[in-house]
């Protein structure tokens, strides 16, 4: 999402809904690529990025708590990618979980 924010940035000047929209797909993905052992952790990685990423993107004055102030505020105003992607994520990633578990309970009743 880092180098999303960085492109985003370069190509459409900082464009909050640019970034939301690059970001759906990322979380879809994150939620199709993580490891099966680790599909809990796919919908809570997903905000962190988002996050890592606006760091680039956010509106910031001069300093520290310029940066922070616009972090906070594009967080405020543009939680509704936040939550989609989340949302996207963890839609994804319960419904790999429900087929392993399935795939795992056949199996058994097979071999006993």
């Amino acid at each position: 999402m880092v180098a999303l924010g960085c492109l985003d940035q370069v190509l459409f000047g900082a464009s909050m809904t640019a970034y939301g929209v690059l970001f759906l797909p990322v979380a879809a993905l994150t939620a199709l690529w993580v490891r099966r052992g680790d599909l809990v952790t796919a919908p809570v990685v997903v905000p962190l990025a988002y996050a890592a990423g606006l760091l680039v993107v956010a509106d910031a004055d001069a300093g520290f708590a310029g940066h922070l102030v616009g972090l906070v505020t594009a967080l405020a105003t543009q939680a509704g990618w936040l939550y989609g992607g989340t949302l996207i994520a963890g839609v994804i990633a319960t419904v790999r979980r429900v087929r392993m578990m399935r795939r795992r309970l056949a199996q058994r009743r097979r071999l006993a």
